[in-house]
């Protein structure tokens, strides 16, 4: 069984549609997918829909961004209902943050004498959420960068010049209002995070199920790394991609990456246990 859980598609700021990225993931020879785009659920239904036609499985998800001391941690979502009235409220929430947030970095990189259109920046975001990348993009078009990822690391990545905070969630409250919409929440990429030791038992007190141990070009050193610590405190090791569709040369292609398939086994079963508790509770 191969599974990619961690994908991104034009709800946020991926590059393809949700029957694009259901598509392409049956033709890559994936066996089960998670759709995990940035502060929204708009994009699970559609792929849901197109899986029954690619037997393909999908699993609903969501990645939510949180605000730490030194940066930001991101918190992954697993068969979250996507319907649920409060996650809607607060994703909304931090949609219309990253909205404003990147208003005010488009003036600040104006500042500098790099001037982005707003409007090209929303036909970017195709109507789904806007975001860094988009910025990026944009800058990468107008030939202000050489790349998109020069982008981020020269002006817009954290402590960069033109970055601006947004409105902030902490990892605890992400991990609690992921269970509260039934959701399975696994740490995202958790490599750089400052002090992972001592922050991972704070996250697996609050609720955390899973860290993703196997992400992008993470090497033996790295994984070998995690997968201890997610042993110490009996996590689920998760995978993937993190795939955006920038067909930039420097991402990892879907499927490139993959879950191992016991992990996989491991969150259906304790998907299928969380809804048997909710069924016997009503």
């Amino acid at each position: 069984m191969k599974a990619d859980l961690h994908l991104h598609t034009t709800a946020s700021d991926g590059r393809l549609e949700p029957e694009e990225i259901v598509s392409l993931a049956r033709r890559v020879g994936l066996d089960v997918i998670a759709v995990t785009d940035h502060d929204t659920v708009d994009g699970v239904a559609r792929a849901l829909a197109a899986a029954q036609s690619n037997s393909i499985t999908v699993i609903p998800g969501v990645e939510i961004n949180t605000d730490v001391a030194k940066g930001e941690v991101h918190v992954l979502g697993y068969f979250i209902d996507y319907t649920d009235t409060e996650l809607a409220a607060t994703l909304q929430k931090l949609r219309d943050s990253r909205r404003e947030r990147a208003r005010k970095m488009i003036a600040k990189l104006g500042e500098m004498g790099m001037k982005v259109d707003w409007k090209r920046v929303g036909e970017l975001a195709r109507g789904g959420t806007i975001g860094r990348p988009h910025i990026s993009q944009a800058l990468f078009e107008k030939g202000y960068v050489s790349s998109e990822k020069e982008a981020f690391d020269k002006y817009i990545g954290h402590n960069r010049p033109a970055y601006v905070e947004r409105y902030k969630l902490l990892p605890e409250e992400v991990v609690r209002l992921i269970l509260d919409a039934q959701g399975l929440p696994v740490l995202a990429h958790p490599a750089d995070i400052d002090g992972l030791d001592d922050f991972v038992p704070r996250l697996k007190a609050a609720g955390l199920i899973g860290m993703e141990v196997y992400y992008k070009d993470y090497g033996p050193e790295t994984v070998d790394r995690l997968a201890r610590l997610a042993k110490k405190y009996d996590l689920i090791t998760t995978g993937g991609t993190d795939y955006h569709a920038f067909k930039d040369g420097c991402e990892v292609e879907i499927g490139g990456t993959v879950s191992p398939a016991h992990s996989v086994e491991q969150l259906f079963a304790l998907a299928s246990k969380r809804s048997l508790e909710l069924l016997n509770r009503h």
